[in-house]
């Protein structure tokens, strides 16, 4: 008797373990693939408009596609940039999108994703150095040229002009620069009686501006190569009581510009609508990551924008 119920507890025992082991793999939680497209977007800055605009066209890219964006900003600093890339890289990005504060400073950063094997675009500047695989922006010498042909349209080819610059250490204020420079060469009646940069920025370039008016008595036409500068330029034209002699064209069509151009207050712009960047930029990473091919310069259109076509210039959408 003993025997038998010795024999039953050891079966019995051996069932529960059995059940034990079994329950416990059933309840175990598969591990699913992370199969989320993970992109980084590096910003140079998200202190102006422009490039507040690219971010919500990127997202809204990200968005429809069902991808994972991240986004830093950094706030015009190579150094931070940097940073800001190092511990994106380390959250297994898929590809960054990189908009370098300074071209040639960017190289460290683009060197240090190409060392993780991650793909790097660019967008807007370019890198002077790195392995990227494809740069999305706008032609920005041909910018510069229908600038310099507005103006040359406007004032007959006759008459002082005034060129702010942007980061001059960037490709885009350069080449919008040479753009511009081209048409004023060709033009023997154009006199340039100022060149400064204000480094894309709203507050500078009034600055700048406010000093070449009280140099300079008699002014034609200015070219403000983004139109952040060109707001800070029309502040101080304005506050100078010159608005009326004056003829002003920027550059990418952000909103506030396109208004002053409604109010009749800035003449030009050129529409490089950085919602679009941002759009395509995320377009064309999910093509690199596809395996689709690319072209290496992925070039939007420039288009001037007057009074004539300011409410029918398609910025977003």
């Amino acid at each position: 008797m003993k025997k038998a119920v010795a024999l039953l507890l050891v079966i019995f025992m051996m069932v529960g373990f059995a059940g034990c082991s079994n329950g416990g793999a059933s309840e175990a939680p598969a591990q699913e693939a992370d199969d989320v497209i993970r992109i980084g977007l590096s910003m140079n800055t998200l202190n102006n408009p422009f490039f507040v605009d690219v971010v919500e066209g990127a997202k809204k890219a990200a968005e429809e596609r069902g991808i994972e964006l991240i986004v830093t900003d950094a706030q015009n600093q190579p150094s931070k940039q940097l940073e800001d890339v190092e511990n994106m890289l380390q959250k297994k990005l898929d590809l960054v999108i990189l908009d370098p504060s300074d071209s040639d400073a960017i190289i460290a950063v683009v060197e240090s994703a190409n060392e993780m094997n991650v793909p790097v675009l660019t967008i807007d500047r370019k890198s002077n150095g790195g392995e990227v695989i494809a740069h999305i922006g706008f032609d920005a010498i041909l910018s510069g040229n229908i600038a310099g042909q507005y103006l040359v349209d406007q004032l007959d080819g006759k008459g002082k002009i005034v060129e702010i610059m942007g980061i001059m250490g960037t490709n885009v204020a350069q080449d919008r620069s040479k753009g511009f420079n081209e048409i004023m060469a060709a033009t023997p009646g154009f006199e340039i009686v100022a060149q400064q940069a204000a480094d894309f920025d709203r507050a500078k370039a009034m600055e700048v501006m406010e000093n070449i008016l009280q140099a300079n008595p008699e002014i034609d036409g200015v070219y403000a190569a983004n139109d952040e500068m060109a707001l800070g330029a029309l502040e101080a034209i304005e506050a100078a009581g010159r608005l009326d002699e004056i003829t002003l064209i920027g550059c990418d069509a952000i909103d506030p510009a396109l208004e002053k151009i409604r109010e009749g207050k800035q003449e030009a712009t050129i529409a490089e609508p950085p919602f679009f960047l941002g759009k395509n930029a995320v377009f064309t990473a999910l093509d690199v990551l596809a395996g689709n091919e690319v072209e290496a310069d992925v070039i939007l259109d420039s288009n001037l924008v007057t009074s004539e076509n300011v409410d029918t210039i398609v910025t977003k959408e």
